[in-house]
């Protein structure tokens, strides 16, 4: 897929931090804007941009309130990775809550911050941009356009990967995923991770699921599925 020329906006009020994503991007072929906080990012055209990098700690309108306007109040759905010192698990789901497509802890390597950059611009518009309908499994509502879980009318928290991993076997139930085949769709060539990481978020899941984790299962040596 070809991502030269791809627009991207950098929205934070650290002028040098500004400087720099804008100096690695343009290189990357990327064309790039800058606005140092939200209410200059708000005077912008914001669907004409293909990705917005954002700043969660500013003030007095932070990313996460922005992020909360674009998609609830103004119907933009330009992908959106936040940057921000703010990484407990508390602020990481807040976040992912919001729509975010990626999280990156500050301080973070350009290199790391480039192929999270990629790997989002890379993601089929048509899947990032579809608002589907609510998914449904007997008690179970994953609502794709809020990114919500609801469990017998309780919501449940979910971290990305576990959105993405649920939202997959939800959308083919009774399909046997084996852990490379959710390796290369979850997580996808940029991020290097182990089949180990499959299981622990496929455990974290199933407890998630309450009644319901027994629907999550294993088929011994070829992977994972959801069926009643």
């Amino acid at each position: 897929m070809e991502l030269k020329n791809k627009r991207i906006l950098i929205v934070d009020d650290e002028e040098d931090l500004c400087e720099i994503l804008q100096y690695n991007l343009t290189n990357a072929g990327y064309r790039t804007e800058i606005a140092h906080s939200s209410e200059e990012a708000l005077k912008r055209s914001l669907h004409n941009f293909d990705l917005i990098l954002l700043d969660v700690m500013m003030g007095p309108l932070s990313g996460f309130k922005l992020a909360d306007k674009l998609r609830n109040e103004l119907n933009i759905n330009v992908p959106v990775i936040f940057l921000t010192a703010k990484d407990t698990e508390n602020d990481i789901l807040t976040g992912f809550s919001l729509g975010a497509d990626d999280y990156i802890p500050k301080p973070f390597s350009i290199n790391e911050l480039m192929a999270r950059v990629k790997a989002v611009l890379k993601r089929s518009p048509t899947e990032r941009f579809k608002i589907l309908p609510i998914i449904r499994f007997g008690d179970i509502e994953l609502d794709t356009a809020r990114k919500r879980l609801i469990v017998n009318d309780e919501k449940v928290e979910l971290t990305r990967k576990e959105y993405e991993i649920l939202k997959l076997l939800l959308e083919n139930q009774g399909k046997v995923f084996s852990r490379n085949d959710l390796l290369s769709i979850i997580w996808g060539d940029d991020v290097i991770v182990s089949e180990r990481t499959v299981d622990v978020n496929i455990t974290r899941l199933r407890n998630k699921l309450g009644i319901y984790s027994q629907c999550l299962k294993n088929k011994t040596g070829y992977g994972y599925f959801l069926e009643f």
